[in-house]
């Protein structure tokens, strides 16, 4: 980016401190951090060499990547608000470069966020490639045409799957083997719409052409079929409402409590 970039500078410090405590990882972080202009530019970087096959190349993915990012901003700005979501809410990211190196819940969202561009654009094929192969490197499933918000956070991601319909809001926290599904073979909107703030706990499947209120806490383990209302927690097989969540926007918290406010 031509302006001063506050979080691309916080990441170069980072990486630098990282260099003078891991004197080994010099040439790691130089390639992967140090040696690029700008965030941007690192991401293609980083992202590509992960993306790149024996058919499409790992320079190939980088102009693709680059294309996306330069025209559309909103990637780069949906990028730096998910890197700071991971650094506020995950314990263990200790820098914010460690989601750009190290987290592939983080880097398969970025990708996904191209590939949702290439959709939009009609080039299809291209976009599933993408997707096959965030799929084949992180055991994540996202589709290209699903709606993505910024600050999301998707910690492990091992096993998350999210379908074509589906829609996530601003400031959604998820974990592993999470699942934004459909239900029967119907056409049109057939998946989750998930609403601002909301905490989506292991292993919560959520299924249907349904709507997530705002402000929402899904239970470890629960199965969603019907529409939830703004500001509950609901938990179990088929999820109920079990409580009432202390915070606004439990996503922002990652407390995996139920309830200590009960319905009456």
């Amino acid at each position: 980016m031509e302006l001063k970039d506050p979080l691309w500078q916080e990441i170069c410090i980072e990486a630098r401190q990282a260099v003078a405590q891991e004197p080994v990882m010099a040439d790691f972080f130089d390639g992967a951090i140090l040696s690029h202009a700008s965030l941007e530019k690192a991401l293609c970087f980083n992202l590509s060499q992960q993306m790149g096959s024996s058919v499409v190349s790992a320079q190939v993915v980088s102009d693709v990547i680059a294309e996306a990012m330069q025209k559309d901003p909103l990637i780069g700005e949906r990028t730096r608000r998910d890197i700071n979501a991971c650094f506020d809410r995950d314990p263990a990211c200790e820098t914010h470069f460690m989601p750009i190196l190290y987290f592939k819940g983080f880097q398969a969202l970025q990708l996904q966020r191209v590939a949702h561009w290439l959709w939009l654009q009609g080039r299809n094929i291209l976009a599933l490639f993408f997707q096959s192969q965030i799929s084949e490197v992180f055991a994540v499933d996202i589709h290209p045409g699903a709606k993505l918000g910024a600050g999301i956070m998707i910690d492990h991601a091992t096993g998350l799957v999210i379908g074509e319909t589906a829609v996530v809001g601003d400031n959604v926290s998820m974990l592993h083997s999470v699942t934004l599904g459909g239900s029967g073979c119907v056409t049109g909107s057939r998946h989750p719409t998930i609403g601002n703030g909301v905490l989506i706990s292991a292993g919560a499947k959520i299924l249907g052409n349904i709507t997530v209120g705002d402000g929402v806490k899904i239970g470890a383990g629960s199965l969603v079929l019907e529409s939830v209302p703004e500001h509950v927690t609901v938990a179990g097989v088929p999820a109920k409402v079990v409580g009432t969540p202390r915070e606004s926007e439990p996503a922002l918290e990652m407390d995996q409590y139920l309830s200590d406010k009960p319905v009456l």
